[in-house]
């Protein structure tokens, strides 16, 4: 059986295994030349040196989640190429650390967020909070799993302040999320860094999380700086493989504001930065 996450304790380090030829990191593992077998087998073998750097959750995604605003257009893949991909990591993935973690489906499709539950995962990571599909919600609680609900949107456009927009957009996804059956005690938030958002707004975001928190009725937070295009613009122009110290430091203001859960590219870094963060932080 996967461990049970206790809030407020500690602050888990979720691993990107991002099950694609096209992430906006470079880390994308599904290359053209690659076989399925090929595909599963560098999946595990990434998902291992994350375990063992500390990693308790490891996030299996095979749709590119980048940002169009930031990255510019990029196709769709729909539900049967994107679980053909998913499923047989997420069940290798379960197999071989399944005691140890979490396995979660990054996916705002329903059909492939109960495959994937079928398969072993135990969360469904789903970008548009189930709004775009409520089937992701409702697979989440037929299968007693945890579902995070991600703010998102595809302009930097914020009538009423991004803070104001942000808690007020993720409030009515929580409502929803609840309709569809899905159990409080299973929900986690993400104010969705980076996604349809400029540095100013993640700035103001990252600055308010605890107040943010708060406002969501204290659901655990999800925070994923990791590589962001903000963090290379604060950083002079730093590409995404060189923006480490960046996400390190975005995510120990995270935890001292109250982040339960840090999705990251690069977990020995961030594992260690977690040690320390949470040594000071939650005495």
């Amino acid at each position: 059986m996967p461990p049970r996450l206790t809030w407020g304790e500690r602050t888990y380090v979720m691993g990107i295994v991002n099950v694609t030829p096209d992430s906006f990191s470079g880390d994308g593992i599904a290359r053209p030349d690659r076989t399925i077998d090929e595909v599963v087998a560098a999946a595990i073998e990434q998902a291992r040196g994350f375990v063992a750097a500390g990693a308790e959750i490891l996030d299996v995604g095979a749709e590119s989640t980048r940002p169009r605003n930031a990255y510019g257009d990029h196709p769709e893949v729909d539900a049967t190429t994107e679980a053909a991909l998913a499923v047989p990591v997420v069940r290798a993935l379960s197999e071989h650390f399944g005691d140890d973690v979490l396995v979660s489906i990054d996916t705002s499709k329903g059909d492939v967020a109960g495959q994937a539950l079928a398969a072993g995962a135990t969360m469904v990571n789903d970008v548009w909070a189930a709004r775009r599909d409520p089937g992701t919600a409702m697979a989440a609680a037929e299968a007693g799993a945890y579902l995070v609900l991600m703010h998102n949107q595809e302009q930097v456009d914020y009538p009423n302040g991004v803070f104001e927009d942000v808690t007020g957009w993720l409030r009515e996804a929580i409502a929803g999320a609840l309709a569809q059956g899905a159990s409080r005690n299973r929900l986690l938030v993400d104010p969705g860094i980076g996604f349809g958002k400029g540095t100013a707004e993640n700035l103001e975001l990252l600055h308010r999380l605890a107040e943010l928190k708060a406002a969501l009725g204290g659901l655990p937070l999800v925070i994923g700086t990791s590589r962001k295009r903000f963090l290379g613009e604060l950083l002079d122009g730093a590409g995404p493989e060189d923006r480490v110290e960046g996400t390190a430091a975005s995510v120990a203001v995270a935890i001292a504001s109250g982040a339960d859960v840090v999705r990251v590219h690069d977990v020995a870094h961030v594992a260690r930065t977690r040690r320390v963060a949470d040594a000071i932080v939650r005495r």
